[in-house]
């Protein structure tokens, strides 16, 4: 099955807009259709960026949308150090793929993906 890192871009896409294709990725992650890949500090970041202000989500959303992750997500562990991102807040993604062998991530429509 194939395997899948989702930066934090995707989530908060999803959650504002339900019709965009970041939606349609996040349903796919959560419905099974393919492995969803996160860490632990990914998942702090999902709950950490959902949760700004600017965003205006309601606290039933935005709990419903970590325990869905929290749920379906398959978790790892990195034990690699990786430093290859501009930003070094952003290598957390590339660790959680490298640990995960996964096949994508997904950083949205500015940004690049990989496999």
């Amino acid at each position: 099955m194939t395997r899948v890192v989702l930066d934090t871009n995707i989530i908060v896409s999803a959650l504002l807009q339900p019709r965009v294709p970041s939606a349609q990725l996040l349903g796919l992650a959560l419905s099974d259709a393919i492995q969803f890949c996160v860490t632990g500090s990914i998942y702090t970041e999902y709950d950490e960026v959902i949760r700004r202000p600017r965003f205006k989500r309601t606290e039933e959303m935005i709990a419903g949308a970590l325990e869905a992750i929290r749920t379906k997500a398959l978790w790892f562990r990195p034990t690699e150090q990786v430093k290859a991102c501009a930003d070094p807040d952003d290598d957390i993604f590339l660790k959680c793929a490298q640990a995960a062998h996964a096949d994508y991530l997904e950083t949205g429509p500015a940004g690049r993906r990989s496999r």
